[in-house]
């Protein structure tokens, strides 16, 4: 049995994210384009609470270098999502409440372009340099951490994005520094018409407008946003009614407030899109058995998988995980106490067999028509990885099998991908 080494989540992701070089669009991998300037680059503190994430939802960096972050990499969404100057947003609990409420099987990213202080215009591109020159050093910082260019950048890591995903709306908030101009709410129309053309976008794709606070200092620019749904049938606005608990200058929400404002625009969502937030059927799933079936039989063809990697935000006192050719998993345990079996999964060439956990092992039998990553993650009921391994495959039957001998008595998620054929079971260890 050849033995995985355990290593840190944010490679696990790493390795993640290069799997989409092999793997179609993942259905169930939502993805929502984020801009506007301060308080949606974020402005509230960053408390403990906010540091530890849902690895299901993730980042795409549009900065380069930030936080030890690669442009254009997917990484878990650990704030501050826009860029350095900023802090905690309504887009870090907009993607939490989301992977929270929705279905198991769904991911969530998020593309986050933002400025603090920034007019509409500044989402012209190319950006007038007349502009930009009026702007503070700082400022011009930020347009330079996005290559000079925000809209270009947001445009360039939205097709990015869409590689690996389906992007599933757009979330807004501006406006404070064009409070005056009654002509904004025609301009930001002409920012969405064009964002749509450019990143090749659903024309109907749904475009969240949040209010700015009702007691703030800028609550005259709740008159323009308010007049968006005029301009196009797929503009809604996200209310700030009652988050009146603001910073000194009364212009950005407190930490609490962006908390509460993420998971309005969540809401909000949820409510617009309906059945769209389901999962996708990407299988044709087999009929399960009530009895829980044995693992691959010795008689299957060996495979030729190589390059195996692996990572885990579990269990620290070293547990491995392998991966066999089905010819060496007869060994593979199996019982009725604390098992499970999963259907199936079908998709482009790519079969996920029957897999099954004992109270110490968990055995996934996957059938590649073509090379591709398969990625097994295991998820605690609170929704923490505790385990995951990342290995790339040849054509042909391969089976993973993972140690569970260490992981504690419970309920767990169980979620495997190959391509883009994804397969998630809750399962139980009892001992």
């Amino acid at each position: 049995m050849k033995k995985v080494n355990l290593l840190g989540p944010l490679f696990g992701f790493a390795l993640m994210a290069a799997a989409s070089v092999y793997a179609d669009p993942d259905p169930n991998f939502h993805i929502y384009l984020a801009f506007g300037q301060s308080n949606m680059e974020g402005q509230g503190t960053i408390e403990s609470q906010d540091k530890t994430v849902n690895p299901r939802f993730q980042m795409l960096s549009t900065i380069d270098n930030f936080n030890g972050r690669k442009l254009g990499t997917w990484n878990e969404a650990i704030p501050p999502l826009a860029n350095k100057h900023g802090g905690l947003g309504p887009t870090d609990y907009f993607g939490r409440t989301l992977v929270e409420k929705l279905d198991p099987q769904i991911r969530v990213g998020v593309v986050v372009v933002a400025i603090a202080g920034c007019s509409i215009v500044a989402f012209d591109s190319p950006m007038d340099q007349g502009y930009l020159n009026d702007q503070a050093g700082w400022f011009k910082d930020i347009v330079k951490d996005y290559g000079g260019d925000p809209y270009k950048r947001l445009v360039d890591m939205a097709k990015k994005a869409k590689e690996d995903g389906v992007i599933k709306g757009i979330i807004f908030h501006q406006g404070e520094t064009d409070e005056g101009d009654s002509d904004w709410p025609s301009k930001v129309k002409k920012v969405y018409d064009r964002l749509v053309k450019d990143v090749g976008l659903d024309e109907n794709i749904p475009f969240f407008a949040g209010e700015v606070p009702y007691q703030g200092s800028s609550k005259g620019t709740n008159n323009n946003i308010r007049k968006l749904p005029e301009k196009s049938k797929n503009f809604y606005l996200v209310s700030a009614e009652g988050l009146n608990d603001l910073d000194m200058m009364r212009i950005h929400f407190s930490s609490q407030g962006y908390r509460d404002f993420g998971k309005r625009y969540a809401e909000k969502v949820m409510e617009v899109l309906g059945d769209k937030l389901n999962p996708v059927a990407t299988s044709t799933p087999e009929s399960s058995s009530a009895e829980t079936p044995t693992s691959s039989s010795g008689d299957a063809p060996a495979s030729s998988g190589a390059e195996n990697s692996s990572s885990s935000a579990g269990p620290a006192d070293g547990s491995s995980s392998s991966v066999k050719s089905p010819e060496s998993s007869a060994d593979a345990t199996s019982s009725s106490e604390g098992s499970e079996a999963i259907r199936a999964v079908q998709a482009k060439g790519v079969t996920i067999g029957k897999m099954v956990v004992s109270q110490n092992e968990i055995v996934v039998p996957v059938n590649l028509d073509r090379a591709s990553r398969v990625n097994v993650s295991v998820y605690s009921v609170l929704g923490k990885q505790v385990m995951s391994m990342d290995a790339m495959f040849s054509a042909g039957e391969n089976t993973v099998n993972l140690d569970a001998s260490k992981l504690p008595v419970g309920n767990y998620l169980v979620s495997v991908q190959a391509g883009s054929a994804r397969s998630t079971a809750r399962i139980d260890i009892a001992r």
